[in-house]
């Protein structure tokens, strides 16, 4: 399952005079085109699907819940290839971190891990009195997928491949590392109800995305967990998703006891937010970083 990862270091990548400028140079790059490729992508699906239907196209708020589930896998697909192409040719490498012979068994597994782990974190919540669950009927689930995919695929594709990658092809893994964590926890910080103990817990699981990355070599297994860990917590269990509740509609409820502190039960930011979320993730993270360690994943860039 392990595969060697190529960080880059040929074409603009390759060695010699200020390699870290134009890694950082690359990464914003890269950044903007896979950004870009995906909303141009995502708008044009909504405008077909709109045209076909007989319709104008507005916004894409506006458009029916499979319009914009098409359209973020159409986006996801061509925010994908377009990393690929940009990496082929200035890179001149093969993106093996894309392997699509890999990506249906690690697509799984990563579902599962993230599904468990929040299921976890979600379960000694309640067993402790900090949040009750309740049955609710089911409202949707296409919008909730739809979410998922597109947080599983921009945010994996933007923190791992590109920023985390190129950073440490620019300053080293640990930096790079620590760098990447902290970004993702302050960039939560803008999400409703959100506190600095709450970008601490974010910031204490990124490395179990880094962790399934480092030890596949490839962002199959990260996504999944990453897109399967919000479904399940925003749909399965219908608790807020860092502060957003754009996922519910499930078979349960999820919700905060009253007077219980907010570092218990989550408040409005969510089971993320809370003592049982940062200690299992941070848990978790360390071990699948530890393994990767272990197996010599982590070792200085050539």
């Amino acid at each position: 399952m392990a595969s060697e990862i190529d960080i880059g270091q040929a074409g603009f990548l390759k060695a010699g005079k200020l390699r870290w400028a134009r890694a950082l140079a690359w990464l914003f790059a890269l950044a903007v085109l896979c950004v870009l490729a995906f909303n141009l992508a995502a708008d044009a699906s909504l405008r077909v699907s709109a045209l076909l239907a007989g319709e104008t196209f507005s916004t894409r708020a506006n458009a029916p819940a499979m319009a914009r589930l098409i359209a973020v896998t159409v986006g996801s697909i061509a925010m994908l290839a377009t990393y690929a192409t940009a990496v082929a040719l200035a890179e001149r490498r093969k993106p093996k971190e894309l392997s699509l012979v890999h990506a249906p068994l690690e697509l799984i597994v990563g579902c599962l891990i993230g599904g468990a782990i929040v299921a976890l974190i979600i379960g000694i919540m309640w067993l402790a009195g900090w949040v009750t669950i309740t049955p609710t009927p089911i409202v949707h689930v296409v919008e909730s997928l739809k979410q998922a995919i597109q947080s599983g695929v921009i945010e994996e594709v933007l923190i791992r491949l590109i920023i985390f990658r190129l950073l440490w092809r620019a300053i080293s893994v640990w930096p790079a590392f620590a760098i990447t964590a902290l970004l993702f926890g302050g960039l939560h910080l803008s999400n409703p109800d959100a506190t600095i103990f709450s970008a601490l817990c974010l910031v204490a699981g990124e490395g179990i995305g880094a962790g399934l990355y480092l030890l596949t070599g490839r962002i199959w297994m990260p996504i999944g967990m990453h897109a399967a860990w919000n479904f399940v917590q925003g749909w399965v269990f219908g608790a807020a998703v860092s502060g957003l509740d754009v996922f519910a509609g499930g078979p349960l409820q999820t919700l905060p006891v009253a007077g219980v502190d907010s570092t218990l039960s989550g408040a409005g930011f969510g089971p993320e937010s809370t003592v049982a979320s940062f200690g299992i993730s941070l848990l978790a993270s360390a071990m699948f970083i530890a393994v990767a360690w272990k197996r010599g994943r982590l070792r200085p860039a050539s």
